[in-house]
């Protein structure tokens, strides 16, 4: 049976890698392992660093172990996962080197392949070799998973759907039920898929943390979708009490306090992670909105980053910089174009959400035509979609 050793596995990375990315996604992957590129904080009493020590070791010892060498890549996208460190998914990609460019390497590298091309947004080469994996090995869980989350990032529903099928009998009973809830969400069931999920924790009270960690966080988003703020806020709230670090968790639920107006909320959750860029973003809005003094240094630094990652050619962070252009900097018409170039790609509600908030204030629409037709098709139930799509109808 296919066990999700880190939640990521169950489709939750798809969202904080495809709907949260970091502004300096682009990873850079050293020539050797000798190449240091920057001492990152290793904590001797931290059990993921000491597994990637562990890990590390063992691929030094026989540096043509496929096994060795994706259980490290895994570890290291867990850990740029926990913390929104993207430098941890260039390490992943080096201990996959040697295997990066075959056309035919081992199923196991074909899925950590297919995860780290995702991460880039190279959707197509992904799915391929997803598709090519469970070809060979039907039974592999963590394919199926990211088939369904990548299909659901382009709303194809029909093909994710598919895809959580298949991974039904593979998984632990309560990944299984939160996969189809994910689809049944935006695709008109989203009451069914919220009770779906609360009967299916309240079944399986001795899962692990991970598992309902997820299970709750995508349980707060769509009572979230629905405007049902009270159920939102204790989902969110029991699963940040699980003390596992997450940094999309910690994106949505500020994101949350944000359209509560509770600005304040978000200063103190968010304290002293900044070096996130997910979370930097969240905390520039936050300042905007309370009028904090951080305000302009979190934005000038915010900026750099943005800055930075053009200058390498990276176009895989728009939907966080079109909500910076527009939230924090004003520029209505920038935010726009880099909204569209995101729904382009990426189709989910909080890519619609930005396209819409955007072309409101450029005053301009028919830009939003994708997002009401893509609104009309799947049955999204979103009261804040729903609420904008009204405002965008009225300029008409």
């Amino acid at each position: 049976m296919f066990v999700p050793t880190p939640l990521r596995v169950a489709l939750l990375v798809v969202s904080l890698l495809l709907a949260a990315l970091p502004a300096g996604a682009v990873p850079h992957v050293q020539s050797s392992d000798s190449v240091i590129v920057e001492r990152l904080p290793a904590r001797a009493t931290d059990p993921r660093m000491r597994e990637l020590i562990e890990l590390r070791a063992a691929g030094r010892r026989d540096p043509t172990d496929a096994g060795a060498a994706v259980r490290l890549a895994q570890a290291y996208f867990d850990q740029s996962a926990a913390e929104g460190d993207p430098r941890y998914v260039g390490h992943a990609q080096a201990a996959i080197g040697l295997w990066w460019d075959q056309p035919d390497p081992p199923p196991s590298v074909r899925v950590m392949r297919a995860i780290l091309l995702q991460y880039g947004h190279r959707f197509a080469e992904a799915v391929a070799d997803l598709h090519a994996a469970v070809a060979q090995q039907p039974g592999l869980g963590e394919a199926w998973a990211w088939l369904a989350g990548i299909h659901m990032v382009q709303a194809d529903y029909a093909q994710a759907r598919r895809a959580c099928k298949a991974l039904a009998p593979l998984a632990p009973p309560l990944i299984a039920t939160g996969c189809i809830a994910y689809v049944d969400s935006v695709t008109g069931r989203a009451q069914p898929a919220a009770a779906a999920l609360r009967a299916a924790l309240q079944a399986d009270g001795g899962a692990g943390a991970a598992q309902r960690q997820w299970v709750l966080t995508r349980l707060a988003e769509i009572e979230e979708h629905r405007g049902a703020v009270a159920p939102a806020e204790a989902a969110y709230r029991e699963a940040l009490g699980l003390e596992r670090p997450d940094v999309y968790l910690l994106a949505a639920y500020a994101d949350f306090l944000l359209d509560q107006n509770r600005a304040a909320d978000v200063l103190v959750l968010l304290k002293d992670r900044a070096r996130a860029d997910v979370l930097l973003l969240r905390l520039a809005l936050a300042a905007k909105q309370a009028k904090h003094p951080a305000q302009a240094g979190w934005a000038t630094d915010l900026a750099a980053r943005f800055a930075a990652a053009q200058a390498r050619g990276d176009t895989t962070h728009q939907k966080e910089e079109a909500r910076f252009a527009l939230a924090v900097l004003g520029q209505a018409e920038r935010a726009l174009l880099l909204a569209q170039a995101n729904y382009a790609l990426q189709r989910e509600v909080a890519d619609a959400r930005i396209l819409l908030e955007a072309a409101l204030a450029a005053r301009q629409p028919a830009a939003a035509a994708p997002v009401l037709q893509w609104m009309a098709s799947s049955g999204v139930e979103s009261v804040t979609l729903q609420a904008l799509a009204a405002r965008i109808k009225a300029l008409r």
